[in-house]
């Protein structure tokens, strides 16, 4: 069996930057076991499996340890397949999920257009003590939805922190999120998320699902510009649409080949 494999860096302009997706063209869906060690092998931060359904296609995403609910960055890269390479006569695609309803990825230029599913975020009164001990320097406020997000005044402190991934992993939630203000952009931030795999995410689609929804409301606004923090570094453009946030980047084709089974 070969598969159709694609390496795309998302929400990057250049390649090395950004975050790196795999994406596998498949016929019908493999095992389980069978992708989650083609994710692995990939050791991209998250590689998604597409498989054509009519008129749309039906995806999955795996860490190189877990099954993803929901991911944005290999989202992203997926449609950048379809849309460039597979079917470049299209503008849009529709994806199919297991776990979150449909997510429509639209090409605008050279962007890549999706609407996440937003998630509320909500105040944590008590934040684990290893939740603050891991992030070394104390948040002006602590919020959670999927993840844990520390909210800081400045976005040195963001760029700054060095956490403790060990305890980071060992908390009751599977990531976490920091964030601040930004100085040339709207807001600035990080993932980390050591369980699944991912030590720092370098550009993290499903993370802004959660914290565009606080800045627009902390700010008044509801389109943000956003920077990912990380070594390689992402630029998201979103926009609060009540229970949905549009996030937007490019994507570049980085290595395109076949996976031998």
């Amino acid at each position: 069996m070969k598969i159709p494999f694609f390496r795309i860096d998302a929400f990057a302009d250049r390649a090395f930057h950004g975050n790196p997706a795999g994406v596998c063209v498949l016929r019908e869906w493999l095992p389980d076991e069978t992708m989650q060690r083609i994710a692995a092998e990939a050791a991209a931060p998250a590689s998604a499996f597409i498989v054509r359904e009519a008129e749309s296609y039906a995806i999955r995403w795996f860490t190189p340890k877990v099954e993803e609910e929901v991911c944005g960055h290999a989202t992203l890269a997926a449609a950048f397949v379809v849309l460039t390479m597979i079917e470049p006569a299209r503008d849009m695609v529709r994806f199919a999920t297991r776990f979150v309803g449909p997510i429509g990825v639209t090409r605008e230029g050279d962007l890549f257009a999706m609407d996440l599913p937003a998630r509320k975020l909500e105040p944590v009164p008590a934040p684990p003590e290893a939740l603050l001990a891991a992030l070394g320097r104390s948040p002006r406020e602590v919020l959670a939805a999927a993840s844990y997000v520390a909210v800081y005044g400045a976005e040195a402190e963001v760029a700054s922190l060095k956490p403790d991934l060990g305890l980071i992993a060992s908390l009751d939630r599977p990531g976490v999120i920091v964030t601040a203000m930004g100085r040339e952009s709207d807001i600035v931030c990080r993932y980390f998320a050591p369980a699944k795999g991912i030590p720092e995410d370098p550009a993290t689609g499903a993370a802004h699902a959660q914290i565009v929804p606080f800045w627009a409301a902390r700010l008044q606004k509801r389109a943000l510009f956003s920077r990912q923090l990380s070594a390689r570094g992402g630029a998201l453009w979103c926009e609060d649409r009540g229970d949905h946030v549009r996030v937007a980047g490019r994507a570049v084709l980085y290595l395109k080949g076949e996976i031998a089974l």
